[in-house]
């Protein structure tokens, strides 16, 4: 029997999640990769404390919030290559740009980026922009650790996602990783929601829980009537939506 969860499946998740330098590994621990999306919060918390060093050190030498804010996002995407950000354009191109589900994913698989997804992307990292911004001004550097409970609640969902939905195509990247079992879909909760206690709190712990779930679900059933399950791209702009609603419910609460 497999082991569940094998230290290497760290190392596995942030090669799936990150563009970081990371050693190169063997074939049988890709083959796990299914097993190892219960360290997808980890790979989030990882982006996260190197966008926190990057923003304190900038905050030390005297700069704004809004610079802190940009920093963090340029840094984010970067460490990502992108990838989130690329799943919520090829959505919103896909779910409104086609007219039936062939054509829907027929348009998310092209690589070029249609009207809707630069209108999602300009929206949402404004708007993700506009909420750090708020958080940074109003509260300081002590803000900056907010950052590590949103990267593992909106990388948490992903493994749910993959639990529950259908795959929507025969191949792709969610179709590649596979489905997880139960067991690392919990973990991954786990681990988030433990970040999340330590840093917030029970009470904003509980809200961001609920918002996330929310995001999760109306992102679930709006997948499934327009495409019939899951890609990569829907995981992607999952966590986009919840890192971002996350972030608004943070400057509501704070």
């Amino acid at each position: 029997m497999k082991n569940r969860f094998d230290p290497r499946d760290i190392l596995v998740s942030h090669i799936l999640l990150t563009r970081l330098p990371i050693p190169r590994l063997s074939d049988k621990c890709f083959a796990r990769q299914n097993h190892a999306v219960w360290a997808f919060p980890l790979a989030g918390i990882s982006v996260a404390t190197l966008c926190v060093a990057l923003a304190y050190i900038a905050a030390i030498l005297g700069f704004s919030a809004p610079f802190l804010a940009g920093l963090v996002l340029i840094t984010s995407i970067v460490l990502t290559g992108a990838m989130h950000e690329d799943g919520l354009a090829d959505v919103a191109d896909g779910f409104w740009g086609g007219f039936d589900r062939a054509r829907r994913l027929e348009i998310m698989k092209d690589s070029h980026i249609g009207t809707y997804g630069v209108l999602a992307l300009i929206m949402v990292s404004i708007m993700r922009w506009s909420a750090l911004s708020s958080l940074f001004r109003d509260n300081g550097t002590s803000a900056l650790w907010l950052l590590l409970p949103v990267a593992a609640l909106s990388r948490a969902v992903l493994p749910a996602m993959m639990y529950k939905l259908p795959d929507a195509r025969p191949s792709g990247l969610a179709q590649s990783v596979g489905r997880p079992g139960l067991a690392a879909v919990i973990a991954a909760l786990f681990i988030a929601l433990v970040t999340a206690l330590l840093i917030l709190g029970p009470f904003k712990t509980l809200v961001l829980s609920i918002v996330s779930v929310l995001i999760v679900l109306a992102l679930a059933f709006l997948a499934l009537r327009k495409i019939g399950g899951k890609t990569g791209d829907v995981l992607g702009t999952a966590q986009q939506l919840t890192e971002l609603s996350c972030l608004l419910a943070l400057v509501a609460l704070i």
